[in-house]
């Protein structure tokens, strides 16, 4: 991985912009943005997507491989973290005296102008901050915005509003949400991970802390989080809590999910109103409190914020109906943590009903599998009724030795309830042969297990 450089000088002209994987979620919806307004865009990926076909339809030049011509160019490289700095297109610019920019930095740039509101937390960042961008067009706003996933309404992680606001997720895998020119803050929660970038768990809640403090006018924060909780006295700036927990400015309660949605009922001061949303899980309500929050600080009333909420339709790869095959429905969600693993099997048992729940988990980043296996495993023997579990993405990381896929199914108290298969073709056939009608098959992670279920599909159509 390379390392990112957070302080490079980012002039107001970025002229010819090329981005170095450029089919990833987040960075396709910057490059649009780009796109849209007006600057030359080109980008390269590693293998076609239905993104990079998109992205062409835009005007955007895309090619496969990774082959220093693609910037030859370019005044400007956008890249991320994750690359690696051997990357043949990030060497050549180097060598040449290229610009380079974090994907962050790229973000910074594109919202400079606006009022920022950037959405933090380890986990919901994505369908917090389509939350947000939903409720604000319900209400006849209209603002910009850059997802990190696809809001299943638009049909886009990316869009350009008239208004002055600019809605965004905030990553902090590598440390670099805290660039922002952020006015309003939302931190969902705060839960230990990357810890390869930041080497503790301390200087990982002190980043939280930087990204609070950096607000302009005011932070909303999960008061159910222990880990906020206990950071909250370091928090200099206005705030505004949410969650479940007594004494929070929006509280949430009532909470009811099914396979219809979830309902809940807010409230703020004298205030009490109710809420659905058409997604199911008990997460998404708490979700939902703090978009409210966040709306609200905007200045949006709270029974109109509440009811905007309804048009909210989910973001891609997150609880994902794809397929439904002899009553087998197929879910993909994008959880790679345990605690995002515990909420999205407590969703799908929320919908499965009377059925079973085969969970097919693609363990992601080998640092995070050696240090978590165990945790992996007490969340999908307690939530699923059969877990596969493939072999580990690792994604920017290389190998560990002795790390595997193995680890995770090898922590399983009982035995029979779970099956390493590496080998794609088997763990279909496997995870397909348990279902039945009325059952649900779900694939979690943020690697590329979405590319197993046409396997799934099939072995479900011939069994």
């Amino acid at each position: 991985m390379i390392a990112p450089d957070l302080t490079a000088d980012v002039p107001a002209e970025l002229g010819r912009v090329h981005f170095i994987g450029i089919g990833g979620s987040g960075m396709s919806g910057i490059a649009r943005m780009f796109r849209a307004q007006g600057l030359v865009v080109t980008g390269s990926d590693r293998s076609e997507s239905q993104t990079l076909t998109d992205l062409r339809a835009d005007g955007i030049v895309v090619q496969i491989g990774h082959e220093p011509i693609a910037v030859r160019d370019a005044d400007t490289v956008v890249v991320t973290g994750a690359l690696w700095a051997d990357n043949p297109e990030y060497r050549w610019a180097i060598d040449r005296g290229i610009r380079v920019l974090h994907r962050a930095l790229a973000l910074a740039w594109l919202v400079r102008d606006h009022r920022v509101v950037s959405v933090a937390g380890a986990h919901g960042k994505t369908t917090s901050t389509a939350m947000i961008v939903t409720g604000l067009l319900g209400v006849g706003r209209s603002p910009s915005f850059v997802n990190g996933g696809v809001l299943a309404n638009l049909g886009a992680s990316s869009g350009r509003g008239t208004d002055s606001e600019f809605v965004i997720e905030a990553d902090e895998s590598d440390g670099s949400f805290v660039v922002y020119p952020t006015s309003i803050g939302l931190i969902t929660n705060i839960d230990s991970d990357h810890l390869e970038h930041y080497g503790s768990e301390e200087a990982f809640d002190q980043a939280f802390v930087t990204f609070a403090n950096g607000c302009r006018e005011v932070v909303v924060v999960s008061g159910d989080d222990p880990a906020l909780r206990r950071l909250m006295p370091s928090i200099k700036v206005p705030s505004v809590t949410f969650g479940e927990s007594e004494g929070v400015d929006y509280r949430v309660s009532d909470i009811e999910s099914s396979a219809d949605g979830v309902s809940a009922t807010i409230t703020h001061g004298n205030q009490v109103v109710e809420f659905r949303l058409p997604v199911s899980g008990a997460h998404n309500a708490v979700n939902g409190a703090g978009a409210i929050a966040v709306m609200c600080a905007l200045g949006v009333d709270l029974i109109a914020a509440a009811a905007a909420l309804g048009d909210f339709a989910g973001t891609g790869r997150r609880f994902e109906l794809t397929s439904t095959v002899r009553g087998v429905r197929v879910y993909d969600d994008y959880a790679h943590h345990p605690r995002e693993v515990r909420a999205a099997l407590a969703t799908a048992r929320s919908v499965v009903g009377d059925g079973r729940l085969i969970a097919v988990h693609q363990p992601h980043l080998y640092s995070r599998t050696r240090d978590m296996a165990a945790d992996f495993a007490r969340e999908y023997e307690s939530g699923a009724d059969f877990t596969v579990v493939l072999d580990v993405f690792g994604a920017r990381e290389d190998p560990i030795a002795g790390v595997s896929g193995a680890l995770v199914a090898a922590a399983f108290a009982d035995q029979t309830r779970v099956a390493f298969c590496p080998d794609w073709s088997v763990a279909a056939k496997i995870a397909s042969q348990h279902a039945q009608s009325g059952d649900i098959i779900m694939t979690l992670s943020c690697g590329d297990v979405y590319r197993i279920i046409p396997q799934i599909v099939a072995e479900l159509d011939v069994s």
